[in-house]
């Protein structure tokens, strides 16, 4: 079994590290992001790899930075045979990846060459992508252009599917994947393959403004937009001054209704928004400063909202 280091972050990565825990892997290390503070009490808290590694009784490293010389030097003197990456969050210096007799191998949440980069199941989701999966490649001095190890069945992306919950679905298919992946590498049995380049795509880093919607756009975009920017940014639009965070929608054919985008009405007992094609209807919803409620709850405590132009400033 390998000697290895491991690199993570999120809750996601926790799978990745405890299966090769349970592997009967030699765990020299494990790296992840500095204590950072969390909700309302400003106190610092570990990352959930940090706090599983602890409780696994393995050392835990959370350096600024890995470029530093002598943090360089303190990786090296793990002695460790392969790194094992997942959702570190930080890019590994190519001095780094010269350490590992094996290599580093990482988890990524898609079919490479196809969205490559920070936020892959989120651009899946967006896209409309029918399907995705998970890649295992050896790092290189590129973002997630190394070669392939192995990748999954396609995994269907259905209709209900939020980053959230798909991203932690991903991540532990891609630790049994990881496992099985090793395996056959320190045995020799499996070749890296060289990405294609002509099909690579690169997602982006998201920003909060990206969940602001433009009501412009067809209703199909916008329910997307919940679904891939959950839990984070969020969907949201303004009302009167304030942030109306969108939860839970639907889309719907256009009626009758001659309205602008951003326009709230109803139809029956629903809270219907006009889009540039299309509408959405409202399920569940939240104003800034109150709790999440359903549309119905919501249109008793705030009438007003109908006939309402939300805006997309």
């Amino acid at each position: 079994m390998s000697r290895i280091v491991f690199f993570g972050s999120p809750q996601e990565a926790v799978f990745a590290l405890r299966s090769l825990v349970e592997a009967n892997h030699q765990m020299a290390a494990v790296y992840t992001r500095p204590d950072s503070i969390a909700g309302r009490s400003k106190v610092p808290e570990p990352t959930p790899v940090k706090a599983a590694a602890l409780q696994l009784g393995i050392p835990v490293e959370s350096p600024a930075t890995l470029r530093a010389p002598a943090e360089q030097e303190r990786l090296a003197s793990y002695g460790a045979d392969v790194f094992a990456v997942a959702a570190y969050g930080r890019i590994l210096p190519p001095a780094a990846l010269r350490l590992p007799r094996l290599g580093a191998l990482n988890i990524h949440p898609s079919f490479l060459p196809r969205h490559r980069g920070p936020s892959p199941v989120a651009t899946a989701i967006l896209d409309g992508d029918p399907h995705t999966g998970v890649t295992v490649m050896l790092l290189d001095e590129g973002m997630d252009t190394g070669p392939l190890l192995a990748q999954s069945e396609p995994v269907p992306i259905g209709a209900r599917d939020t980053t959230g919950g798909l991203t932690a679905r991903l991540f532990e298919m891609g630790a049994r994947l990881l496992v099985d992946t090793l395996e056959k590498w320190e045995r020799g049995t499996i070749s890296p393959r060289p990405q294609d380049r002509s099909k690579a795509t690169v997602t982006r880093l998201l920003e909060r403004g990206d969940g602001l919607i433009d009501w412009s756009n067809p209703a199909d975009l916008i329910e997307r937009m919940t679904r891939a920017y959950d839990p984070w940014p969020g969907t949201f639009t303004r009302w009167g001054g304030r942030t109306l965070k969108l939860l839970e929608i639907a889309t719907s054919e256009a009626g009758g209704e001659v309205v602008q985008p951003g326009a709230v009405f109803t139809r029956g007992a629903d809270m219907v928004i006009a889009c540039g094609h299309g509408a959405i209807v409202v399920k569940r919803l939240q104003i800034e400063g109150r709790r999440a409620v359903m549309a119905a709850e919501f249109m008793r405590g705030y009438p007003s909202i109908e006939g309402a132009q939300l805006r997309s400033d």
